[in-house]
């Protein structure tokens, strides 16, 4: 009889357990396994940018990630339920829909926020760990500022336009910074004074980020202040009300209250319902459960627990691992091992040590803080290198749940489509220019590559063999310029020079189009420059009769020599795809057809004359211009706009597609 594993939860954790389980059971070929995750959500929410939505820096669809998607293609059974109680000795979870038994439970359920039975904080504020709560946040703050636009009395508009951030962690300075960032940009959409704008980071601790060292923590506290949140430490919330904060001063027991038209609360996490209802598992902190070295309950070792119900003290260690994103991925691969190993009866099982290298925290857009490194070597970064490890670190995540799909729709919302320079690169990648000014420089390319193609077609590179002379007769040309000459002098002209460089210039002589002695006659220093890189790459660059530059590669001289030049019917055969390619990519530059493949066609044939033959500088902009038809230039007057669409709606509904993540959305 087969084995049912059920996955509760469809966060870091889940997912990444759910994955890596699945290639195991096919890579291992156990046929009689069912992985089924379960979440209350069809999709996965990155918790960890969160505040950018709310923030509106991106769309909410930068953070919503389809959970059937994830799995496309693989032996795993994605279920949208809520489930409401879990019979942990009977092997089964009863849902609103439905019950679902289990051979083996993984519990990752992540966690949801905590009050601390602070009156009115549940009732009257805002949460920011869900992507329900980004969204509702989103339009409160822009609920905020229009509603202050329309505010004539000035004491009412600066309570509407105060926003105090409770906790004074990760996602709080996150969440300030960016709506510190926020602010100006709505301020100027709605025609209000910044001065009436009030943001509060506000906690009872001593500093922010108390996780970082103290100069990095004073670095962060040093940049909100910069850009105008003011921040009240050692200050404990007494209540909250529907627009008031009530705190208390923790060195001096004073107890104040300030108005707020938005309290956001981000000051501390417990376990998820499901969690916190789990006792007869071995509950630990606020909903945390208590595990062995396997990852697995100590009272029921058929239950896994991964993410941030984990409460474990690896070897080595005074505290439990923490609750972040690091740990759900570390716990998700020893998870899966597990599992692969009580399914299987075969290996080992690991106990958990996972290796954690660092935290970072984002402050707007373009300011970060990192503390990274191996355990006893961690060090901080700049904060541009901060962003970029940030950065890399998501893109990393992403190729393991939805591969180049998320890749490259992350890096459409974060930095070429991003709006007011919001990012640690300013908005220099952003697509400000309108596209429809590419058509002129896309028909003109297109000409370019026809017109070349016809010539040779006149030329009879259909009918006889033409390469040889192409290829020679360029190598003729630069090794003409580059062996040394002596000076002409007419009276010795049978003695002159060395015999290998009269034959060269002589050779040459068809090629450049003048006679041997007007090339020598300018050869006063024609090489500007010839750079030898790692003894197999040689960049030449000349100025004869026009400035012309080639980058010699071995490999492609010795496909030249012993590939193209094998023989006639290979050399037409490359003549012919050289011709036909050029004339088809001028083709579909000019109809605007399938204009990426024809950018990526233009850029392999100049890759081809560089490196071969060389390319006069009347050519390089051919280079750019490919370049620059890429990305969409051929959507705007050309076929494109009507092919593209339909070619990527077939495209992505290919299985072997879907399941590769092969297509971006």
């Amino acid at each position: 009889m087969g084995k049912k594993i059920v996955v509760l939860g469809g966060g870091y954790a889940g997912i990444l357990t759910a994955k890596k389980l699945a290639k195991r059971v096919k890579k291992a070929k156990v046929n009689d396994v069912e992985i089924t995750v379960i979440d209350r959500n069809p999709f996965h929410t990155m918790l960890t940018e969160l505040h950018e939505v709310a923030a509106q820096r991106v769309e909410e669809s930068s953070i919503r990630i389809d959970l059937r998607r994830v799995f496309e293609g693989r032996n795993v059974t994605v279920v949208t339920d809520d489930i409401l109680e879990a019979d942990y000795n009977g092997k089964k979870l009863v849902g609103a829909n439905a019950a679902y038994e289990f051979d083996y439970l993984v519990l990752a359920t992540g966690s949801r926020p905590t009050f601390f039975g602070i009156s009115g904080a549940k009732e009257h504020s805002y949460t920011l760990w869900s992507y329900d709560d980004a969204i509702k946040l989103r339009e409160r703050i822009n609920a905020m500022f229009l509603a202050a636009s329309r505010e004539p009395d000035e004491e009412k508009k600066r309570k509407l336009l105060t926003f105090y951030v409770i906790g004074a962690g990760f996602t709080g300075v996150e969440m300030a910074g960016e709506l510190a960032e926020l602010a100006p940009i709505l301020c100027a959409k709605y025609d209000i004074d910044p001065s009436f704008v009030n943001i509060i980071e506000g906690d009872i601790l001593e500093r922010v980020v108390p996780v970082l060292p103290e100069n990095l923590s004073a670095k962060v506290q040093r940049r909100l202040e910069k850009m105008g949140v003011t921040l009240m430490l050692k200050c404990g919330i007494c209540g909250i009300g529907p627009d008031w904060v009530e705190f208390k001063e923790v060195e001096s027991g004073e107890v104040q209250r300030i108005d707020a038209g938005t309290v956001i609360w981000t000051a501390g996490i417990e376990g998820s319902e499901i969690s916190m209802a789990a006792g007869e598992l071995g509950l630990k902190g606020r909903g945390r459960i208590q595990t062995d070295a396997y990852l697995r309950s100590e009272t029921k070792p058929y239950v896994y627990i991964a993410g941030d119900n984990i409460y474990y003290i690896a070897e080595g260690e005074e505290t439990p691992v923490p609750q972040m994103v690091e740990n759900a991925e570390h716990s998700a691969h020893t998870v899966a091992h597990n599992l692969m190993v009580d399914i299987t009866g075969k290996g080992e099982r690991h106990a958990y040590a996972p290796k954690f290298h660092g935290v970072m925290v984002c402050i707007g857009g373009r300011y970060g803080a990192a503390h990274v490194g191996l355990p006893g070597k961690f060090f901080g970064l700049p904060s541009f290198l901060a962003m970029f490890a940030k950065h890399f670190i998501n893109i990393v995540y992403f190729a393991q749940v939805l591969g180049w799909n998320k890749i490259f729709s992350y890096m459409m919302h974060e930095f070429f489509t991003i709006r007011n320079r919001r990012s640690f690169v300013g908005g220099h990648f952003s697509n400000r220019t309108p596209s429809f000014l590419l058509v002129p420089l896309r028909l003109f390319l297109g000409f370019y590559w026809i017109y070349e193609g016809v010539i040779k077609l006149f030329q009879g590179w259909f009918k006889d063999t033409k390469l040889n002379a192409f290829f020679s007769g360029a190598n003729m040309y630069y090794e003409g310029l580059l062996v040394p000459l002596e000076p002409f002098n007419p009276a010795t002209a049978p003695a002159f020079g060395h015999p290998a460089a009269v034959d060269a210039v002589s050779s040459a002589t068809e090629w450049v189009g003048g006679d041997a002695f007007t090339v020598v006659a300018r050869l006063s220093d024609p090489v500007l420059l010839d750079w030898e890189i790692l003894g197999f790459i040689r960049v030449i660059l000349v100025n004869a009769e026009e400035v012309a530059l080639k980058i010699q590669m071995g490999f492609v001289d010795w496909i030249i020599n012993n590939v193209a030049l094998a023989g006639d019917a290979t050399q037409m055969f490359f003549q012919i795809s050289i011709v036909s390619l050029e004339i088809l990519v001028g083709l579909a530059l000019m109809a605007g057809l399938l204009t990426p493949f024809a950018a990526v066609g233009s850029i392999v044939l100049l890759t081809l004359f560089l490196t071969s033959t060389g390319l006069y500088i009347s050519t390089w902009w051919m280079f750019f211009a490919s370049i620059a038809m890429l990305l969409g230039a051929g959507r705007v007057f050309g076929l494109d706009y009507w092919f593209m669409p339909a070619l990527k709606k077939w495209w992505k509904n290919r299985k072997l597609v879907r399941k590769w993540y092969l297509y971006n959305d």
